[in-house]
């Protein structure tokens, strides 16, 4: 699983300085979405309110996860013309039901086409490329690892462990790493060394193969 120190070691200067501010926190930061209005319409959380009260009818029940979740909206009569996508790190949001046209993401079982009315499916994501399709527009992400969780109602939810765009990368340091850990791997000796430089030829492999896709 390929991680944030790994990518950040290939980015720009100029940009990944940009995201990280005085303080060391990283710009964008997603906070906690502790102010969503509480639906309760789930009926086994309807069930444990009514529960709560039989047996202490004088406390307020305690809130539940289900509290602070909104309601997904109800698969549409007919197959709407826009995808809308959330696609989330664990420091920051890239994007927030955003309307677009596709998205293709790198599945374990090969590259996946998201459309508006595609079937419902939970897809592992592999290390690759991923690009989100807006009318002419294309922007692209290399990510690392992480699911796609494609909704019956046009909506699909991308969580990736860490993703960047493809134009902050540097190439040349991509190549470079390239030739280093495949050098690495032909003088190695030991079970461990050749391990380490596998990961690093396949790491710098998917990403300067991003490049041309």
């Amino acid at each position: 699983m390929l991680g944030r120190r790994a990518l950040c070691s290939l980015l720009k200067p100029a940009v990944f300085s940009a995201r990280v501010g005085a303080s060391g926190a990283v710009a964008g930061r997603r906070g906690f979405a502790d102010n969503t209005p509480a639906t309760a319409t789930d009926a086994a959380h309807q069930d444990f309110i009514a529960a709560w009260r039989k047996v202490a009818p004088n406390s307020e029940p305690p809130k539940t996860p289900l509290t602070f979740m909104k309601a997904r909206p109800v698969v549409p009569g007919s197959i709407p013309t826009k995808l809308t996508v959330n696609f989330v790190l664990p420091y920051q949001s890239e994007l927030t039901s955003k309307e677009v046209d596709m998205v293709i993401v790198p599945a374990t079982t090969g590259q996946m086409g998201i459309l508006p009315g595609h079937v419902a499916t939970i897809a592992e994501l592999k290390p690759g490329l991923m690009s989100v399709h807006e009318g002419s527009d294309v922007t692209k992400y290399f990510v690392s690892s992480g699911f796609a969780f494609i909704h019956a109602n046009s909506y699909t939810d991308i969580i990736a462990v860490e993703a960047v765009p493809l134009d902050r990368i540097d190439r040349e340091q991509v190549q470079k790493g390239l030739a280093e850990y495949t050098q690495k791997l032909s003088a190695a000796s030991t079970d461990l060394e050749k391990a380490e430089a596998q990961i690093g030829v396949e790491f710098h492999s998917t990403l300067n193969a991003a490049f041309s896709g």
